[in-house]
């Protein structure tokens, strides 16, 4: 059994390259006992298009240190996996070509588990749950470097798997729990985006739903939502 978090940095949000990859194996024993630190390895990778200026200022990696590094399209995890967590993780794991493997979304978790959050995002989590402290801040100085944003979903997925009362002894099948309560909080009770954000499901107008279904680029658990509320079949 292999668990990866994985974060990556990207050209932008119109069409992204990947310019940078972070990943650490990590086991169950690794959520139980938190450690400062745990193994991490991070790669940079050339992109064939520019970087944009918004996408800059958030990780803040120049074109000139990429000159040297292999190139995006070479680009990809270490052999094979059983599980893939990240936050938001379907937005890294596209970026990687799809591999084979089951994925943990801590976004969607969070979301689930905590609602009453302001901001589900990655740092507002580790505020929320870690406290605003220094410490957290500390923490949170290298965010949007794919490392150390590798190493604050795996503190933020400590603070997940105690909410769920997993504790010792435990074996690998707890990751196949964590599985099993993602697939669940993927499946949103409140329009996340759009005309009718902030509605409930069961409120949005079944014509919308049908409108939804019928577009090229959906999302499958969205879909799921409007077939559970009975919006479309």
């Amino acid at each position: 059994m292999k668990a990866l978090i994985i974060d990556t940095e990207t050209t932008g949000l119109k069409e992204p390259e990947v310019i940078e990859l972070a990943y650490a194996e990590i086991t169950v024993e690794d959520l139980l006992v938190v450690s400062t630190s745990i193994v991490c390895t991070t790669t940079r990778y050339r992109s064939t298009k520019k970087i944009e200026y918004g996408a800059m200022a958030v990780h803040h990696i120049l074109p000139e240190s990429l000159e040297q590094c292999a190139a995006s399209s070479t680009c990809k995890l270490p052999g094979e996996f059983e599980y893939l967590i990240g936050h938001n993780v379907d937005f890294d794991w596209a970026l990687l070509g799809k591999p084979k493997g089951k994925r943990i979304d801590t976004l969607a978790l969070c979301r689930y588990l905590w609602p009453e959050c302001d901001s589900h995002s990655q740092s507002a989590m580790l505020y929320f749950l870690n406290g605003a402290t220094e410490i957290t801040k500390e923490i949170l100085k290298g965010a949007h470097s794919a490392g150390t944003d590798v190493y604050i979903c795996y503190r933020v997925l400590s603070y997940i798997v105690a909410k769920v009362n997993m504790t010792a002894p435990v074996t690998e099948e707890a990751f196949e729990a964590l599985w099993v309560l993602s697939e669940k909080a993927r499946i949103p009770s409140i329009m996340y985006f759009g005309k009718y954000k902030g509605i409930p499901i069961k409120d949005v107008p079944k014509d919308y739903c049908m409108w939804y279904s019928r577009q090229v680029d959906t999302d499958a658990y969205l879909l799921k939502a409007f077939q559970l509320a009975g919006k479309i079949k």
